[in-house]
């Protein structure tokens, strides 16, 4: 890689920490103790900036993950694990995304990890997303290629698959795969993962959607967020960040 290209790469991950501490600072409160922790690249930083917070303010709190790799950050950086079952009422959820659209809805999913990731967003008095550029968009199917991740009990996905295909119009909805490993992806619940992409006209009413998927049986949880997030921190190419909040305000801060 250039030296242009490693400065451009080191700029977008700086925006990203920047994104990532901006929403711990607005949201992450010494009132909070409960904190549900998400997934992806941006929110590693996350976790680093409550550390920052120090071993007082953290002391007090317990983190719940959405998955292995929120556990492992969370275990790795010696704050307190805990788990939905014993706190099933959260102060604050951040997590990351792989699109949202102008209204703060999100399609998320694309770890396998949007069932538990759900369930936290929900149990969450305040739920915050946090991402890079490339997830900011004005509507949902423009950036995120793969589509809708649906999590499906492994007896019913051939089902499922043929009526998304001949239904609900998405005619390349896959099975989810595994990379290094023959056969589908599994979840932490045992379940398989179906991609189901849709044309953008799909997601002008991207609840009724949700609702209409979730309603098939066999289904299990559908990667769609709507209605959920509070506010939605970008980093940006350029080093800033954009802060999106649900009553439709855009507000930019500096690097």
């Amino acid at each position: 890689m250039s030296d242009s290209g490693l400065a451009a790469l080191s700029l977008i991950e700086s925006s990203k920490r920047l994104a990532a501490y901006t929403a711990v600072d607005q949201h992450v409160k010494p009132e909070h103790t409960i904190i549900g922790i998400g997934s992806g690249s941006t929110v590693v930083y996350v976790v680093e900036r409550i550390v920052q917070q120090g071993v007082e303010a953290n002391k007090k709190r317990v983190f719940i993950p959405t998955g292995f790799q929120s556990k492992q950050l969370i275990v790795e950086a010696g704050l307190n694990l805990g788990d939905v079952d014993e706190y099933p009422t959260i102060d604050v959820t951040i997590d990351g995304a792989d699109e949202v659209d102008k209204n703060l809805n999100c399609i998320k999913g694309g770890g396998a990890c949007h069932l538990r990731e759900k369930v936290l967003a929900e149990a969450a008095k305040t739920f915050i997303v946090v991402a890079d550029f490339r997830k900011n968009g004005e509507s949902l199917g423009t950036n995120w290629a793969p589509g809708v991740p649906i999590e499906v009990v492994p007896f019913a996905y051939a089902r499922v698959l043929r009526q998304l295909k001949e239904t609900f119009g998405s005619p390349n909805a896959t099975l989810r795969m595994a990379v290094k490993k023959a056969g589908p992806v599994v979840t932490d619940n045992g379940n398989f993962v179906i991609d189901a992409p849709f044309d953008t006209e799909k997601f002008q009413d991207s609840a009724k959607l949700l609702a209409q998927i979730k309603l098939l049986t066999g289904v299990v949880e559908v990667g769609l967020f709507c209605g959920m997030a509070k506010a939605a921190y970008f980093g940006n190419q350029d080093g800033t960040v954009t802060i999106r909040r649900e009553d439709g305000t855009t507000t930019q801060v500096n690097a």
